[in-house]
């Protein structure tokens, strides 16, 4: 080998750099839902303005998904990965000083910016760089990181919240920045950016791509299933724990239901990554959005401490083996050269209905609309999804990228 030469990384190092920036961003946002509830008590706020919480971070996520992957095209993946960590880990850091909702609410967008950019840049680099035969089952993979990290995020906020507060969870999270470093050192770009550097447009001509006779279908159903997807996650998920108190439940016993109801992500993400290979992509993630419609109606609708685990713990299952299906299935269906365009302004469309979605759910709570029709609404929306997929989308199961 030639002296200075770097040796390839192999997959499972990739794997692992990629999926704990993925970890970190979940954990991220996974103590940000069990926060929100801890303001509410704190602060005073009201269902309204806990809803604008979210949503705040839903738009800095769209602002980031769109420019940040814009930027991968032009400036490749590695640099923009490790710079959307750093502004994320930053701002959340910083957040934890803050003593006004405004001031929480302004670093909360630039978290979002950080978050938003950096997970359609990370499944862009890695599905660029395995083989086409276990492309899907990595990034699904890749993807399941995001359990470890809400369930990083719900053990933090079951043992740190209650007793030393939200502004120590919060500190927590700035870790990322460190690993940024890291990063930067130790991760290659993409080989086929690389390969392909000479084939860049201008990032105008790359938005203009995506529509493209033989891109237009892909990109139309992409765009309805991530709207339709992250608008029910973000209005369930991180209203989860407040929901669990709505229904009678103590802060310490929401805290502790949600846990539970996390580790059933894990298996999720598991089974999604054995059968994407297997069946293909547009069946899995039509079946396991299937899953998190029923499920979701069934949390809406439940009476019972045991029906409110039990559904929601599926609820989780099918969710989240959904995400990992979505994150493999999306940069399939664009070219090198406008990869990281696609998926960024997929995500980025995808981020507005995590605007609307949190939202929704504090308007209509704050005119006391019950918790079952917010469910039946975000049930509705997946179902859009799945007919999105069966009729505009194509599979792309160990397809050439390019």
């Amino acid at each position: 080998m030639t002296k200075g030469k770097k040796k390839p990384i192999t997959r499972n190092k990739l794997l692992a750099i990629a999926g704990v920036g993925w970890l970190f961003d979940a954990l991220d946002v996974g103590i940000l839902s069990f926060v929100i509830a801890a303001l509410a008590v704190e602060w005073n706020l009201t269902p309204t303005e806990m809803g604008w919480i979210g949503s705040i971070n839903s738009i800095g996520m769209a602002v980031g998904a769109l420019a940040f992957g814009l930027m991968a095209d032009r400036f490749g993946r590695k640099s923009v990965f490790m710079w959307t960590l750093v502004i994320f880990s930053v701002a959340s850091g910083l957040s934890a000083a803050t003593t006004t909702l405004a001031a929480f609410m302004v670093l909360r967008f630039f978290v979002g910016m950080g978050l938003g950019g950096e997970l359609p840049v990370a499944s862009t680099l890695v599905s660029e760089s395995v083989a086409p035969k276990e492309r899907g089952r990595v990034v699904v993979l890749l993807e399941s990181f995001w359990a470890g990290g809400w369930l990083l995020a719900a053990i933090i906020s079951y043992f740190v919240i209650p007793t030393y507060g939200w502004r120590v969870a919060l500190i927590l999270t700035a870790i990322p920045a460190f690993y940024a470093i890291y990063l930067r050192i130790s991760l290659p770009d993409s080989p086929k950016y690389e390969a392909n550097k000479t084939k860049r447009q201008s990032i105008w001509k790359n938005i203009q791509s995506v529509w493209k006779k033989e891109y237009a279908k892909s990109t139309l159903m992409l765009w309805i299933v991530w709207f339709m997807v992250v608008f029910s996650y973000y209005g369930m998920f991180l209203w989860l724990p407040s929901v669990m108190v709505m229904k009678g439940f103590s802060m310490i016993q929401s805290f502790e239901y949600v846990l539970i109801m996390t580790l059933a992500q894990l298996p999720g993400y598991f089974t999604a990554a054995w059968i994407i290979e297997k069946v293909g992509r547009k069946f899995v993630l039509s079946l396991y959005l299937l899953g998190t419609a029923v499920s979701a109606l069934t949390f809406g609708f439940a009476d019972t401490t045991a029906m409110l685990l039990v559904s929601g713990m599926f609820l989780s299952f099918f969710n989240l083996g959904a995400w990992g299906a979505l994150y493999a299935y999306t940069p399939e269906n664009y070219p090198t050269i406008i990869r990281g365009t696609g998926s960024g302004m997929a995500a980025s469309v995808g981020r507005l209905g995590g605007i609307f979605g949190p939202l929704l759910v504090g308007v209509l709570t704050a005119r006391s609309v019950d918790i079952s029709s917010i469910f039946t609404i975000f049930t509705i929306a997946i179902v859009i999804a799945i007919i999105a997929i069966i009729f505009l989308g194509k599979e792309t199961k160990q397809m050439e990228i390019d």
